[in-house]
């Protein structure tokens, strides 16, 4: 059932809401002199009705049971904050110049995270358009933009959104994305929008006055859950669904990040996620070209991934927090929260060759057995990082990477990110080792919520032993500090760490071993004394070997495994990216022993 104000024609929408357990419903239509317009309900407590002559820019809203007037739960946009009264748009008339783009294949993309409010000075959509060309340079075909679901006040992480088809009116509204999603595409760049299908933020929520959205069989970190699977599902799933395929039909997304699927409990027969999936996969039948589901889940449960056909859900790939976490702690040396099940070589070797870590041994930090064997996924099936808005937004000031490790172990983290068997993902600015914190950031403006916040915020930062007042997140300077600045990335060595990147990812491309995703052409290894990881990859001819050190000192390697002389192709060491100097061979050849520098990466190719 499609729901929110549709154009029919010049001037015609229907109006449909669900509220199956509402007496009575009415369109208030505000710009012809607050019109009343009764609506009538179906079996199925869909509330309908046509009307003609509206005109562009129209306010309305819902009368309920002729007590409450609430904006549209499915407003295309809310032009005056989450508070007031929705405005129709109609989708039709906008000039799309992407007729021929097919999107990229998954595991061809190498991804980049961004926050549309702090990405540029401006923070809008329009100013986001001047920075392609850069990102299209330095080798980015996919850009994952945080949540813009419209949200209380204009700057907030995104996460509470209340009007999950509202574009946020503060980055340019409806227009202003779709200009942005056709730029990226006229440059050969998917764009991946992040949407939140778990809760909603608690200022602006007015779900509850249309009907039964949550539930309290279940409780999630927000709140009560939403009801996908008691009385009344069917009308909510309905809504959740149809805003997934909204994003695909009318702003020409080309996937789908879902935020936390471990706070969406369903125990119907069939999950929410694989309908979903289902109904993404038949919209990519009728429409010729592939729309994707990528999944943030802590369950390290393969079944989502897996193939409908299989008994999974269906989804085209999952964040691997088990890879970013295994890398982070060796490099930062924490040990606190949920770091403290990490921490050894043995950690990154395994998520090399599998991705989940954590395949049903016992977690400390969970205090249970934890996870199940990824054996089976594909690479392209998981996303790696070393940092994205949650690892460095989640600390409480904010530390991106590299306000915690060295320029060495920056490279080296690159490296371990962009020479993986898995889809790579960037978060803005840490191409060029931005060193402006990412902090969390809201502007609600119930003053008891904000208090709330905060209290929360603390109380989550005490797992990890962090002291100190956090920066207040309704604080301006908290947002304005978060923002990147772009004029770094011209000095010194910001400008090195970018050409770095900029070489990684043309390597990635160009070489066979890197660019086909297969975690059967891979072997890994460590010694977790030496804090060294060795990797090797390959495919047909071609063949790439890969030593990480983890260690703050020169460690000599003298088990490398080799078939073939192999020639080297890029150390991080080297005084051209701003290194100590490498004392690395050119060549390498079996049973050789070479000496490799501290926090330190190194690529090794035979065959190109």
């Amino acid at each position: 059932m499609k729901i929110g104000a549709t154009c029919l024609s010049d001037g015609k929408f229907e109006f449909v809401v669900w509220a199956p357990l509402l007496e009575s419903v009415s369109l208030k239509i505000e710009s012809n002199g607050n019109q009343i317009v009764p609506m009538q309900k179906d079996v199925s407590g869909y509330w309908k009705t046509v009307v003609s002559n509206v005109k562009p820019g129209t306010l309305y809203s819902y009368l309920l049971n002729s007590e409450r007037d609430r904006p549209d739960p499915a407003s295309y946009f809310q032009p005056n904050g989450v508070h007031e009264a929705s405005q129709v748009i109609d989708h039709n008339v906008f000039n799309w110049q992407d007729s021929n783009w097919k999107s990229i294949p998954l595991a061809e993309m190498i991804m980049y995270e961004l926050h549309v409010g702090t990405f540029t000075p401006e923070g809008t959509f329009d100013s986001l358009i001047q920075r392609l060309d850069d990102l299209k340079d330095l080798g980015i075909n996919a850009i994952e933009i945080m949540p813009v679901a419209q949200f209380p006040g204009d700057r907030n992480w995104g996460y509470d959104g209340v009007y999950l088809y509202a574009v946020q009116d503060s980055y340019g509204g409806p227009d202003g994305l779709k200009r942005l999603v056709d730029a990226c595409h006229k440059r050969g760049i998917a764009v991946i929008l992040d949407v939140v299908y778990n809760h909603l933020g608690p200022e602006g929520n007015y779900l509850w006055d249309f009907g039964p959205y949550f539930t309290d069989m279940y409780k999630t970190p927000w709140g009560n859950a939403v009801n996908y699977d008691g009385p009344y599902s069917y009308g909510v799933r309905n809504y959740f669904i149809e805003n997934a395929l909204f994003w695909f039909e009318h702003y020409h997304m080309d996937a789908l990040r879902l935020d936390a699927i471990h706070g969406i409990y369903d125990l119907s027969a069939k999950h929410f996620l694989a309908e979903l999936a289902e109904r993404v996969k038949k919209l990519s039948g009728q429409r010729g070209r592939e729309f994707r589901l990528i999944a943030e889940s802590d369950l390290n449960d393969p079944t989502v991934a897996m193939n409908g056909d299989r008994g999974g859900y269906g989804i085209d790939c999952l964040w691997c927090d088990d890879f970013h976490h295994s890398i982070h702690t060796l490099l930062v040396d924490e040990s606190s929260g949920y770091y403290e099940d990490f921490s050894s070589v043995e950690h990154v070797v395994k998520t090399m060759k599998e991705g989940f870590v954590y395949s049903g041994q016992y977690s400390n930090f969970r205090k249970k057995n934890h996870g199940s064997s990824s054996k089976a996924l594909l690479a392209e099936k998981f996303v790696v990082f070393s940092q994205n808005h949650d690892q460095a937004g989640n600390r409480m000031l904010g530390e991106r990477l590299s306000a915690l490790v060295s320029f060495e172990a920056q490279k080296l983290a690159a490296g371990a990110v962009l020479l993986s068997p898995y889809i790579p993902l960037l978060f803005m600015g840490e191409e060029y080792g931005e060193t402006s914190p990412f902090l969390y950031f809201i502007s609600h403006t119930d003053k008891h919520l904000i208090e709330g916040i905060r209290n929360g915020r603390r109380k989550d930062f005490e797992l990890f032993n962090w002291k100190g007042e956090p920066p207040a997140p309704d604080s301006l300077e908290t947002y304005e500090k978060s923002r990147i600045d772009w004029s770094k990335r011209k000095k010194g060595q910001h400008s090195c760490m970018l050409s770095l990147y900029r070489e990684l990812i043309r390597l990635r491309k160009e070489l066979p071993a890197l660019a086909v995703l297969d975690k059967d052409c891979l072997d890994a290894w460590g010694n977790n004394e030496k804090k060294v990881v060795i990797v090797r990859r390959w495919k047909d001819n071609n063949s790439i070997l890969a030593l990480y050190n983890f260690n703050g000192k020169e460690v000599g390697l003298d088990s490398l495994r080799l078939e073939h002389p192999m020639k080297k192709m890029l150390d991080s060491s080297d005084e051209k990216w701003s290194g100590p100097g490498s004392l690395l061979p050119d060549v390498i050849e079996k049973d050789c022993r070479v000496i490799i520098k501290p926090w330190s990466f190194a690529l090794y190719v035979a065959g190109q």
